[in-house]
């Protein structure tokens, strides 16, 4: 099963927009050294903050977009991970193990990626078969059963 690890960020950081400390990037950087290890992460990168970044907002077919910095967004997002692991509850056990991604308030918030055999209620088993096909010619994609 695949997971997407999210690191939210905290209104403070994003308006600061500043790197984090050297020791929170040290620790950071161990955790993610033990994912390797064990074969559990696919991907992950921090995000810069969203007064780097742009919203596009939709609205039947027209389409605004919208300017960062997102200072009424209660969520915001500091970085990710894409995780292979055998269940929720693994996840949830690494996740355990991550330094304290701010040192105060954190949170952490884990999401099961769709594989495309959860679509085979509503898609073709040649449709699945296809979509598979397309997605093993990206690069670094975890190829389904």
């Amino acid at each position: 099963m695949r997971f997407m690890v999210i690191v939210k960020s905290t209104p403070e950081a994003d308006k600061k927009g500043a790197l984090p400390d050297p020791q929170m990037l040290q620790e950071m950087g161990k955790f993610n050294e033990e994912l390797i290890k064990a074969g559990v992460v696919l991907a992950m990168d921090g995000l810069h903050p969203s007064s780097k970044g742009a919203r596009v907002k939709f609205s039947g077919t027209s389409r605004t977009v919208i300017d960062g910095p997102f200072t009424e967004a209660k969520e915001l997002i500091a970085g990710f991970w894409i995780w292979q692991v055998k269940s929720l509850e693994e996840a949830i056990e690494w996740v355990k193990r991550c330094p304290n991604p701010h040192g105060g308030e954190s949170e952490i918030e884990i999401r099961q990626v769709f594989e495309m055999e959860d679509f085979a209620p509503v898609l073709s088993k040649e449709e699945i078969q296809y979509k598979v096909a397309k997605r093993a010619e990206l690069p670094n994609q975890p190829v389904s059963k």
